[in-house]
């Protein structure tokens, strides 16, 4: 059965990744996956055959171009064209440029300016959140949503919604404000601490997984572990199985 709206971030599965690409792909093709969301593609070593090998896509990928000069930006979103990476997401900007509202609108108007490079290579960009541009308000909202707002139509999110709710908010309700402007969502789950090994896989946390998929029903749900105590490989296995056993993708 195919499940187009389901994929996994391969940095949960990093060292795998780093030791044995090709096998570890492979690996999630058995265990259902079609599609992948890498991280650092651009340096990514044989990437594009190793999807190819093991018939996977990767609609959505991580790389670092925020305030990078104009040829890093050609360089990230030529290698997202190659790779058909349709989404380039960068997914960090540093905690203490989420505190003044200059800062912010200087992240929002690199993403943009950004933007319009992606657009020459047929590739849309985003941002992905962590907990700090929740936990920092600015004129009475989080950080992430004013920033949000400062963003050009065709500039997207992936919201990461164990990370809102460490940042103290609701996901649902974050999801429900930013709308269609959410391309993508990373699906945790856990106690929603701060300690990355505190995640468990999908199903097994106390997150209200069920209704924050229904507060995006648009978006594109990647798995992730930033970390566990437990197997990570297991740990996704086990959410693919419980998120299509309870047919939320």
């Amino acid at each position: 059965m195919e499940h187009p709206s389901l994929s996994v971030q391969l940095y949960t599965l990093r060292e795998a990744v780093q030791e044995d690409l090709g096998g570890t792909l492979a690996r999630l093709s058995r265990i259902g996956f079609e599609q992948v969301e890498p991280y650092g593609f651009p340096d990514l070593e044989g990437l594009g055959e190793s999807l190819t090998s093991a018939g996977l896509v990767a609609p959505t990928g991580h790389a670092h171009y925020l305030g990078e000069d104009d040829t890093e930006l050609h360089r990230v979103f030529a290698s997202a064209k190659a790779l058909n990476i349709g989404l380039a997401i960068d997914p960090y900007v540093v905690a203490e440029r989420w505190v003044s509202e200059a800062d912010i609108r200087e992240t929002a108007e690199q993403l943009n300016a950004a933007a319009a490079v992606a657009a020459e290579y047929g590739v849309e960009v985003g941002y992905h959140n962590h907990a700090h541009e929740l936990e920092t308000q600015i004129d009475g909202r989080t950080a992430f949503e004013f920033f949000a707002d400062l963003l050009n139509p065709e500039v997207r999110l992936e919201v990461d919604t164990y990370w809102v709710t460490v940042g103290g908010h609701d996901p649902i309700e974050i999801l429900a404000r930013l709308g269609d402007r959410v391309a993508a969502i990373h699906v945790k789950d856990g106690p929603a601490t701060k300690e990355t090994k505190d995640q468990v896989a999908v199903g097994q946390g106390s997150l209200p997984v069920r209704d924050i998929l229904a507060a995006a029903p648009q978006a594109l749900r990647v798995i992730e572990l930033d970390d566990s105590r437990g197997d990570r490989f297991a740990a996704v296995a086990d959410s693919y199985a419980w998120l299509v056993n309870e047919g939320l993708v």
